[in-house]
């Protein structure tokens, strides 16, 4: 495997998550703690796609957020940027989707050998809903936690230029997130 990408994660867990939820997704929906382990699997997940991403996304560093929210908050952001009625389980906004708005792609990172990261690539942000994670979850016989990893595994595949616009495409994106899955297993 790639060496790890440093990795500058913006993470939240908001405050009104139900808290047995929380519980059952443990670590990772701590609002402290959540960050070490979201660092180590997204940091993880970026070397294994290293090989396979476009040079515009190559980068010895990386930024984006992860938020876990309520349906309230997804449907919101759903409606809004979507167009989209209620809630749903993952919204992935890409910064360097050259078809935003015609704006310009987000410039490459700034890295000294001497001085380390100066700016990491900034790919967006990640918003999950942990209710309708935990309503899903039985239906793919996952845990919570295995839930809330393969949400995170396909928005971070979108922020990095993947789409399903059809049924091969999106067949060929969850074998993708099925390999990133099985590189978390070993870890």
């Amino acid at each position: 495997m790639t060496a790890e990408p440093d990795l500058d994660l913006a993470f939240e867990a908001a405050e009104d998550l139900p808290a047995t939820l929380v519980q059952a997704a443990a670590d990772l929906c701590d609002p402290v703690a959540g960050i070490e382990p979201w660092h180590g699997l997204i940091s993880g997940w970026l070397a294994q796609l290293s090989a396979e991403l476009p040079e515009s996304l190559q980068a010895p560093a990386y930024s984006l957020g992860l938020s876990l929210v309520c349906d309230d908050e997804i449907a919101a952001l759903n409606s809004e940027w979507r167009d989209k009625a209620g809630a749903t389980d993952v919204l992935a906004f890409a910064a360097q989707d050259d078809g935003l708005d015609d704006a310009p792609a987000i410039p490459m990172p700034d890295f000294d050998a001497d001085e380390g990261l100066l700016d990491a690539l900034e790919l967006g942000d990640i918003v999950i809903s942990i209710e309708t994670a935990a309503r899903q979850a039985p239906e793919h016989q996952h845990s919570l936690r295995e839930e809330l990893l393969f949400l995170a595994t396909h928005g971070l595949l979108h922020l990095l230029g993947w789409d399903h616009p059809d049924d091969a495409s999106l067949e060929a994106m969850l074998q993708r997130q099925q390999l990133l899955l099985a590189g978390t297993e070993q870890r």
